[in-house]
């Protein structure tokens, strides 16, 4: 009863927003500037959503539709991509890097994707364009000189992040991210650190800091006053006056941490909510799995097919001793010493598979969606993160109970065979992935209406309401250390002062009491 009352509320809730944001049709241009699959399908979830309203959606995209879509036209942006691939091929490497070089490097790919899309023929087009735009949609990935084109076109910019809450996007509203209980997304910890992970969190962000503030971002600032000469505003004052961010999160799947209003979690929005049928060959293969089935795929990014010769042979010697079947995402047909248990292809419909019931695995690179995914249908993961937010996942994971983290650099057949063992021979993993699934799903409004409704709301309503004071403090007014110098150094002046005055007072009696002994002893 009390789930069919819910599910009332949830509808009248969806109703109540639909009648609120009945908007007249919107001009809205999207910018997915990266070639990552992850990345592209959270924005263009949002964008074909509004076009599907009735909204007029242009988009540059690495990825064009396979079908055109009423309201909805794109710019491919094709050399972006060449640049981005670069650095994808190069990803299983990080891993013999240590994290200073990794995010240095991470953050020179970023300068260098985002002049290849803004020197994109499509895009210098669009800008000498007549046309208009009611807002913008962006993605917080490393580019910021893009948020020059909300600017170009004097639209609102909301923009949207493929990872949680990071400095990249809670600079741009103001949340604050206490690093004694906010892990940075590059750091294996949870939300309750011991001692020595708080001064590594404490370190690593005062090091990221510096990189951002005085190498990273003015070189950023370099590209925008070179391809937006004629906008008024700085690419700084865009970037703190941005009306909202859209993060790939929700409490239930992490840990609470402070937001300000314009900072929305949509977590989780790219997920199907209908189920479409699997091809009939993985169909049966899932089906006729007497002991059950375990998905394993390293995500868009990083291919298996790349894995070094010593990782795959433990990979195979490792499925060639349980007894379940295992579907593989691996990117070429001709795999040598396959065993029987094991199904391969290049591509699977990931979604669809982890909502089968058959499936009691999911070993993951921990990318923040397949996090998500597995989570939603509740399957428990055995984690092999390699780089980026991918060990955050997976701590927070191990954390929560429902995965296990095995470390790539040295995975062996022993390793391998016992993260899977534990998932499998104890079903506390599973409860735990079960019940975090409930409450997820226990949501009134499904995450992607309420990123339409925070679009249309903010093309209604500008959104500088919703921009807060802290973003133009500067650091010292942030942390009001003048007033602690003025207010505290004025109790210390104080205190000094009277230690001064205590001391002359007892120096000067102390030199009456002599005098006075003096002249007794001379009587």
């Amino acid at each position: 009863m009390a789930g069919i009352l819910m599910k009332i509320f949830a509808i009248a809730v969806i109703a109540n927003i639909c009648l609120q944001t009945s908007t007249e049709a919107l001009n809205i241009l999207g910018v997915l500037p990266f070639g990552a699959h992850s990345h592209y399908i959270i924005g263009a979830k949002i964008l074909q959503a509004l076009a599907r309203k009735g909204h007029k959606v242009t988009v540059i995209t690495p990825y064009p539709l396979k079908q055109p879509m009423d309201n909805y036209d794109e710019i491919p942006i094709p050399n972006a991509v060449k640049v981005l691939q670069v650095s994808k091929d190069d990803l299983l490497n990080t891993v013999n890097r240590n994290i200073v070089q990794n995010i240095i490097n991470f953050h020179g790919m970023g300068l260098k994707v985002t002049e290849a899309v803004l020197q994109e023929p499509g895009v210098q087009k669009l800008l000498l364009s007549n046309q208009t735009f009611d807002i913008t949609l962006i993605e917080v990935f490393l580019s910021e000189a893009l948020y020059g084109l909300a600017e170009h076109f004097n639209a609102p910019m909301v923009a949207f992040s493929s990872f949680g809450a990071i400095a990249w996007n809670t600079d741009m509203v103001g949340s604050p991210s206490p690093p004694s209980y906010v892990p940075n997304a590059m750091l294996p910890f949870g939300d309750r650190m011991t001692l020595l992970q708080r001064i590594a969190n404490q370190g690593y962000l005062t090091f990221e800091r510096a990189l951002i503030d005085f190498y990273y971002l003015p070189k950023q600032a370099e590209l925008y006053n070179r391809h937006f000469p004629q906008n008024k505003r700085n690419m700084y004052e865009v970037r703190k006056n941005a009306a909202a961010v859209f993060v790939n999160q929700h409490v239930s799947l992490s840990a609470p941490r402070p937001y300000m209003p314009n900072q929305i979690e949509v977590g989780g929005l790219h997920i199907n909510r209908k189920r479409t049928p699997l091809p009939e060959d993985i169909q049966k293969f899932i089906d006729e799995a007497e002991h059950g089935v375990i998905y394993f795929s390293m995500g868009s990014n990083l291919q298996s097919k790349n894995l070094p010769m010593e990782k795959r042979k433990a990979i195979l010697e490792t499925f060639r001793g349980i007894k379940q079947r295992v579907l593989w995402k691996f990117e070429d047909s001709k795999l040598a010493d396959k065993p029987d248990n094991v199904f391969i292809k290049d591509w699977y419909p990931q979604d669809d598979i982890l909502a089968h019931k058959n499936v009691r695995l999911f070993i993951t690179h921990g990318g923040l969606l397949s996090t998500m995914e597995s989570i939603y249908h509740g399957k428990p993961v055995v984690g092999i993160p390699v780089f980026a937010d991918q060990f955050l996942n997976m701590a927070r994971a191990e954390q929560n109970g429902f995965g296990v983290m095995l470390d790539y650099k040295n995975l062996t057949v022993d390793a391998f065979t016992s993260g899977i063992k534990r998932i499998l021979e104890n079903p506390s993993y599973t409860k735990k992935v079960r019940d975090m699934s409930a409450r997820y799903k226990d949501q009134p409004i499904e995450p992607l209406d309420l990123a339409v409704h925070w679009m249309e709301h903010i093309a209604r309503h500008d959104g500088k309401y919703l921009h807060c004071a802290g973003l133009d403090l500067n650091f010292i007014e942030y942390h009001n250390i003048d007033v602690m110098i003025i207010l505290y150094g004025g109790i210390l002046l104080l205190l000094v002062l009277v230690v001064l005055l205590i001391r002359f007072v007892l120096r000067t009696m102390c030199q009456l009491v002599f005098k006075k002994d003096k002249k007794l002893k001379r009587q």
